[in-house]
């Protein structure tokens, strides 16, 4: 068979790594090697895929209810469809509803928790939030001025053990004075439906409509702010200033970053450091290429003197084994990678599955902002992980490679 020299290192590398070794330690370092960068790269993928998954999920649900901005004017609005058709010919702007908030303490049969009281526009609400599409139980509609109904997330719901019909107790921190004291003003609220976004929101807020919200808090006003949503939620922060400063009135704002860009930016560095930290395991396994390549080339030192007897240069013999360990790191990278994929595509349901089976519940809702374990491949992460495995892969190639290259055939085969 004639085999050119162009192509003699890596028909002899790949000849080595399919070879039956005497050396048998070699063969168990060579595969502890290809299954450290298998794992490693598997695990990276899938915890890069959960991070995006909770990125997604604080975008689409937490910042689905709460505003991307909020447009106060000094006394209240009085006229919100008249300001809202002025923030809905901003640049950006998707639409704009109204929004008053009150906190109180919710009570039924002895329980009491406390929540944030909202009131919203049924009609405007559905073009700025999702929460018409998470109603599991009632409508959004039948939040009717003058009814003092109420919608309750379903963490809330259950916390006070109610159900749609029940009557509420809402107590609200403003004293009133009577002539057994000063008493907190009290209102009874009937339940007519029960949201659930999966997130801390079901804990701990309450939907009401907008009369009913502003004859509880005593407002003079139609409502106390303007809700805004636009269209790139990054955008926000820019808009609300610039509609703070152009539109005429006194107005001020606040936007999703000051009260949950925490949580963005904390899952951004987790995701960043937890990346890093995972590559480690990668370099490890690099590090085990190192290990049996240096073992490998001590094993074939008179094979190397032979082939450079027969006229074989260093850079062929440093190709030889160049292709071995890059030959280990590729099958664990391809098989790392479809690990990897196959995982992140389906660890929500293998979560939920393993949830059901055994009755717990890895993620709860009172203490992370959402329920469930959620994942989202970017292909973009595949090819990062996969390029740099590769790229440590081939560096652990390089010292092996070289000192092989650098063996002298009258020294390796004076004790043949």
């Amino acid at each position: 068979m004639n085999i050119s020299e162009s192509s003699l290192p890596l028909w002899i590398g790949l000849r080595y790594l399919a070879a039956k070794r005497r050396n048998h330690f070699i063969s168990f370092i060579s595969a502890s090697s290809m299954v450290g960068m298998t794992l490693g790269v598997a695990v990276l993928i899938l915890v890069l895929s959960v991070m995006n998954g909770f990125d997604r999920e604080l975008r689409e649900r937490i910042l689905g209810m709460v505003p991307h901005g909020v447009l106060y004017e000094r006394g209240g609005i009085n006229d919100w469809q008249v300001l809202a058709e002025q923030v809905e010919q901003q640049p950006g702007v998707v639409a704009a509803a109204p929004l008053t908030r009150l906190q109180g303490m919710l009570g039924y049969g002895g329980r009491v928790q406390g929540g944030m009281v909202t009131g919203i526009e049924p009609a405007a609400e559905a073009r700025v939030s999702i929460l018409p599409q998470h109603v599991i139980d009632g409508q959004l509609d039948d939040l009717q001025p003058g009814s003092f109904g109420v919608l309750l997330g379903s963490l809330l719901a259950q916390h006070l053990n109610v159900v749609v019909g029940d009557k509420i107790t809402l107590m609200l921190p403003e004293a009133t004075l009577s002539p057994a004291g000063v008493l907190p003003r009290i209102k009874r609220l009937t339940v007519v439906g029960i949201f659930s976004v999966g997130a801390e929101l079901d804990a701990n807020l309450a939907v009401v409509n907008l009369e009913d919200a502003r004859k509880l808090g005593r407002i003079n006003a139609q409502a106390q702010a303007l809700r805004v949503k636009f269209s790139n939620l990054f955008d926000a922060p820019a808009g609300i200033w610039r509609m703070v400063n152009t539109l005429d009135g006194y107005y001020t704002g606040s936007d999703w970053t000051r009260t949950h860009g925490n949580l963005f930016q904390a899952i951004k560095l987790e995701k960043t450091m937890i990346g890093l930290l995972l590559l480690i395991i990668v370099a490890v396994a690099a590090f085990n290429i190192i290990s049996t390549l240096v073992m490998v080339v001590t094993d074939k030192q008179a094979d190397i003197a032979i082939l450079r007897t027969m006229g074989a240069r260093p850079s062929t013999v440093m190709g030889i084994f160049m292709v071995q360990g890059l030959s280990i790191g590729l099958v664990g990278v391809v098989l790392g990678t479809i690990l990897g994929v196959l995982g992140a595509l389906s660890i929500s349901e293998i979560v939920a599955w393993v949830e059901q089976t055994f009755g717990f519940q890895i993620l709860s809702a009172d203490v992370y902002f959402i329920s469930y374990l959620p994942s989202q491949l970017l292909w973009s992460d595949v090819v990062i992980v996969t390029s740099a495995s590769l790229l440590l892969s081939f560096l652990a190639t390089l010292y092996p490679s070289y000192r092989a290259s650098r063996v002298q055939p009258a020294e390796a085969l004076r004790y043949e």
